[in-house]
């Protein structure tokens, strides 16, 4: 007969005494579970006595994360985090060194828990941290040269637990004063620190830049990115992910002013070159954190185009007018004729639309309209104009080699050029905030200092290519953008490490080879478009959307273990959340590592039911969200598929589009086997005369 759910039998451990074994109940108070066990060692005071994990993370057992006990845990019987936290309260503030490192160390490991963390933060002890390193340490730095290991270490465990207690979110980071900020800005601008500080110095400047609009001023005013770069040059990731974490919080919270300074300033101490030698052409591979913040650089630095997109031309502008004419100067060589004669003015603005034609504008009288859309608006004219000056002889041919064609076979230059940047700015994001969770960064975006505009250059060259293998005319014009797009988009997820790499990736992107691989992924499209087969999908669709819902809600039903994002974005804890078999209720709790397994429903302490539930609000539209950026939703999907289809509501994540357009192809496929190299007909055939008699029916009576 299998044990009562609630008993579960475990080993207690207390130093210089042998492992009890002991079943615990788990519907007792834990009061009363310490009482007994303290009894069994004859121990007084049990309520100075707790209970916690004896694995590696020592963390206290309490009335919430009970149920995470398993039968066969080890536990130990310790003092209780109050005592703990009032005893090294004391210890850290000792005269001796030795027990003042003793204590610091305890204190370091102590921190990540939680209930610790609460104690001890309730004695004001995140403001005996700051001061310890504010002035504390000013005691030490005599007897830095003959104890330096031992200076480094007590440092180093103070910022620790700074770190841990502030992790947790109790303590708000607004409450810290200008002389903490400059002492940790000190450890980061000095050369030859020790490792473990510098790399808590830049989490501790990360993390107070990111919560604090005040501390990000105070923290912009003692931290250069010059005094940052020297970090990046060395050999040690953790501290390069750091400082990279740090420049790019710098960044996202600048003030849109202050951002393109602060680009400007990247680009003077060649930050992208440092980064290219020393991070992504090391010789070792690069982590998923690395990753996350080199991603977070490129979002940021191609908002910068954001601006420009997002500004319409002005037709009276001269000096924006002055560069249409450069595009059309470059292109034809065309001399100015000093005569200002009606008759001269009259043949100049015919020569002027004549040739604004070749270039492939819209409006040949005045393409200066052709810029008033946003977007893209004048991030379109700067490409041009980069393209003709920094690729002449690749613009000069593209422009005269489509102004001999006939008119309806020419690929428009100035028309390509403003779809084409509107694509482009569309597939890498351009004015998105970065996701929390995207490690998607582009190698060969780090090669050139000027990398969206070869991006550009690059493009608008596989454009006029497709437009002639297309054989293309200007009907044909948004088919040729489809196709680029696809060229463009296959290529970059292959990861090109250069600029030269992915030219090469789309050289064997040709027309033909997009066809082929049209032609093994999907049925012939024309098929697919055939008026029976879209009334055959249009039948088998509400069954297939059934069939997603419900593994959808499988999936609810099975739980799934989601990593927690802490204000640094360390995603080094977790949570669990499934579904009742019911549907009527959600069940959560926090773990401390992901599970093997499912994780059973009494083992989640907090519940949530799925009639409270109103809406399901993702990225942007997430209050929570809105200072840290659109949380990216590919991975969540399936929860969001999920919750809608509890609510009533239609499935609306990209993953169900997918799904539905997968299993439908499928299903279809299947019931066309037997109509191979047969021709559908587009109309079903017509339905016969009724017969004169049924004299041909045959009674089985």
């Amino acid at each position: 007969m299998p044990p009562p759910a609630d008993i579960v039998k475990v080993a207690i451990e207390w130093p210089g005494a042998y492992p009890k074994l002991m079943e615990i109940d788990q519907k007792k108070p834990l009061s009363a579970i310490i009482k007994e066990v303290c009894d069994g060692w004859s121990l007084a005071n049990h309520e100075y006595f707790a209970l916690q994990h004896a694995d590696s993370s020592n963390f206290y057992i309490t009335e919430k994360n009970r149920n995470e006990i398993k039968n066969g845990t080890i536990l130990r019987l310790t003092t209780s985090p109050a005592q703990n936290a009032q005893q090294l309260h004391e210890r850290i503030q000792s005269s001796s060194m030795d027990a003042k490192l003793e204590a610091l160390k305890d204190l370091a490991s102590l921190s990540r828990d939680v209930t610790f963390a609460q104690e001890f933060i309730n004695l004001d002890g995140i403001s005996l941290l700051t001061q310890m390193v504010e002035s504390g340490t000013e005691r030490y730095q005599k007897l830095q040269k003959i104890m330096k290991p031992c200076f480094g270490d007590m440092l180093s465990f103070t910022l620790t637990a700074f770190v841990e207690l502030m992790d947790h979110g109790i303590v708000s980071w607004d409450t810290f004063s200008v002389a903490f900020i400059k002492k940790i800005a000190s450890f980061v601008n000095k050369s030859g620190m020790d490792i473990s500080i510098l790399q808590r110095s830049l989490a501790i400047l990360e993390s107070m830049v990111l919560n604090s609009h005040d501390l990000y001023q105070k923290v912009a005013q003692e931290i250069t990115i010059g005094q940052l770069i020297p970090h990046l040059q060395g050999t040690d990731q953790e501290i390069q992910t750091y400082t990279i974490a740090v420049i790019n919080a710098l960044f996202l919270k600048a003030p849109d002013e202050r951002r393109q300074e602060m680009a400007n300033i990247l680009a003077q101490k060649q930050l992208r070159s440092i980064i290219l030698t020393n991070v992504i052409r090391a010789q070792r591979a690069i982590n998923n954190e690395m990753a996350h913040q080199l991603y977070v650089l490129q979002v940021l630095t191609f908002n910068l185009l954001e601006d420009r997109m997002m500004t319409k031309m002005d037709p009276q502008d001269q000096a924006q007018r002055d560069i249409i004419f450069e595009l059309r100067r470059i292109a034809f060589d065309a001399e100015s004729e000093p005569n200002n004669s009606s008759g001269s003015m009259e043949k100049r603005k015919s020569m002027y639309t004549r040739d604004y034609k070749k270039l492939g504008f819209i409006n040949h009288v005045n393409p200066a309209m052709d810029f008033t859309q946003t977007p893209p608006g004048m991030l379109a004219l700067d490409n041009m104009l980069y393209f003709a000056k920094h690729h002449q002889d690749a613009y000069i041919r593209i422009v005269l080699e489509n102004s001999s064609r006939e008119d309806k076979h020419e690929c428009p230059f100035g028309r390509s050029s403003i779809e084409l940047t509107k694509m482009l700015c569309e597939i890498l994001k351009v004015g998105e905030l970065p996701s929390e969770t995207c490690n998607d960064f582009h190698p060969m975006f780090f090669t050139h200092d000027r990398s969206f505009e070869e991006f550009f250059c690059i493009c608008i060259q596989l454009l006029n290519k497709t437009w002639k293998e297309m054989r293309a005319t200007s009907e044909d014009f948004n088919k040729v953008m489809q196709v680029v797009k696809e060229q463009v988009m296959r290529a970059l997820t292959t990861k090109p490490s250069s600029l030269d790499q992915f030219k090469c990736k789309l050289q064997n992107l040709s027309y033909t080879e997009i066809l082929k691989i049209r032609q093994s992924e999907r049925m012939n499209q024309e098929d697919f478009q055939s008026r029976p087969i879209l009334e055959l999908k249009e039948k088998i669709q509400p069954e297939i959307l059934e069939l997603i819902k419900q593994q959808r809600l499988n999936r609810l039903v099975e739980g799934t273990c989601f990593r927690k994002l802490n204000c640094r974005r360390r995603q080094d804890k977790f949570w669990y959340c499934r579904l009742s078999p019911n549907h009527k209720v959600l069940h959560y709790g926090d773990l401390e590592e992901s599970p093997q397994g499912e994780v059973p429903h009494d083992s989640l302490q907090d519940k949530l039911p799925v009639a409270d539930i109103k809406a399901v609000v993702t990225g942007k539209d997430c209050p929570h969200m809105k200072e840290k950026g659109a949380l990216k939703q590919n991975k969540y999907c399936i929860w969001t598929d999920g919750l809608n289809a509890l609510l009533g509501k239609d499935m609306m994540s990209e993953l169900t589009r997918n799904d539905l357009d997968t299993l439908l192809s499928m299903e279809i496929k299947l019931r066309l086997l037997d109509l191979e190299n047969i021709q559908i007909p587009d109309a079903p055939p017509p339905i016969p005369k009724e017969p004169s008699n049924y004299d041909f029916v045959y009674d089985c009576n």
